[in-house]
């Protein structure tokens, strides 16, 4: 095997397929990357048996001499970042090493034969979804902090998708908090369910550039292919059956409070410099009199108290929430406002933005109160 390509291009390449590699040292060959030189291409890819990253690259390559092997990610990731010519030629030599040479140095490095790497599975590629990628990236960033530890609960450690009636649909929920995104389109293809491990998801939204307008996503039983670019994303999808959440959102509220996120979050911040002394229990206390109290209560190292101008609609009331729970969904809506209402205090809390300006994209949020 012996080729040349330009440095920046490697670079990309190696830091897309790294991401899909192992941590685990009792299988040394899945923290490797498989470099394969073929007939004018050459392909990368990370393998850790869930997950798989191919990276193809057709341009600013020069393969001479076709062949496969594999070799450390973490060494590649380490040298390319510190090459500072713009082109390296790779090859292979008889007893197992790779030779990297540049205009101003060489270095070798052992790897492993290509013979053991994983294979990834075969997916069908006939009639792809054609999906918006700002959209699947913006899904994935309102939904992937509320997912589920995967040890405890398997089926809710990853992002619930479905198209229904106009929208393609995300949700995801830790059975304390519980996300959902909605965004208008005309088909999307995905005629049944499915649930994206949290891992895979994190990694399309890393994948995704400002520069990609839309991507392929093809499934096949239990797995899925996603195309972005030059890329290529395969994963297992998660089993079993993810909850009918859509009734645990409330239908009707006894209070609603509307306040300007920037100040919400910082009040929570401030707060959280005594809650965090106490699991981040916060009291949200709101006032017909244009205000919002933000209090901890007495505990072992102090207590804080913050108002910040709201306004009340319906009836007075006070709950308490984990207030970092709380920042975490507020720093993913991108409204100016946010209003948060429920019927009781110990009733479900739904946070939505206020006067969106995307109309075909909804979010809300909900949270379970604290009981104190």
């Amino acid at each position: 095997m012996r080729f040349r390509i330009q440095t920046d291009i490697f670079r990309r390449a190696i830091e897309a397929t790294g991401h899909a590699t192992s941590t685990n040292n009792l299988t040394p060959i899945l923290e490797n990357i498989l470099i394969d030189a073929q007939f004018k291409r050459l392909v990368l890819t990370g393998n850790n048996l869930d997950m798989a990253i191919e990276y193809i690259v057709e341009k600013w390559v020069e393969v001479e001499v076709e062949g496969r092997f594999t070799i450390s990610s973490k060494f590649l990731m380490s040298y390319v970042a510190l090459v500072q010519d713009s082109e390296v030629t790779v090859e292979l030599e008889k007893w197992g090493s790779l030779v990297f040479r540049t205009k101003s140095g060489e270095t070798k490095f052992k790897g492993i034969s290509a013979d053991k790497f994983p294979t990834i599975p075969p997916i069908p590629t006939l009639t792809p979804i054609i999906v918006s990628a700002p959209d699947i990236k913006t899904a994935i960033e309102k939904t992937l902090f509320s997912t589920a530890d995967g040890n405890l609960r398997p089926m809710l450690a990853g992002i619930y998708i479905k198209w229904t009636g106009n929208a393609l649909v995300f949700a995801s929920t830790d059975s304390f908090r519980l996300s959902e995104f909605r965004v208008e389109t005309e088909n999307s293809g995905f005629s049944t369910p499915i649930i994206l491990p949290e891992k895979t998801a994190n990694e399309l939204k890393w994948l995704i550039s400002d520069e990609t307008k839309q991507i392929e996503i093809y499934t096949h039983e239990s797995q899925i292919l996603i195309i972005i670019g030059s890329t290529r994303l395969t994963s297992r999808l998660l089993s079993g059956k993810f909850p009918e959440y859509e009734g645990f959102f409330p239908r009707e509220f006894q209070s609603k409070s509307t306040v300007m996120r920037s100040e919400l979050i910082n009040a929570l911040k401030q707060a959280n410099l005594i809650s965090r002394q106490n699991n981040y229990n916060t009291r949200i206390r709101s006032r017909h009199e244009w205000s919002i109290d933000i209090s901890t209560g007495d505990t072992e190292v102090g207590a804080s108290s913050i108002s910040i101008a709201g306004s009340v609609e319906w009836q007075e009331d006070t709950i308490w929430v984990n207030s970092e729970y709380l920042l975490q969904a507020l720093s993913v809506i991108r409204e100016d406002y946010v209003s948060f209402e429920y019927k009781n205090p110990l009733s479900p809390i739904v946070i939505r933005g206020v006067a969106g300006e995307n109309e075909k994209q909804q979010y809300r949020h909900l949270i379970m109160p604290l009981k104190v």
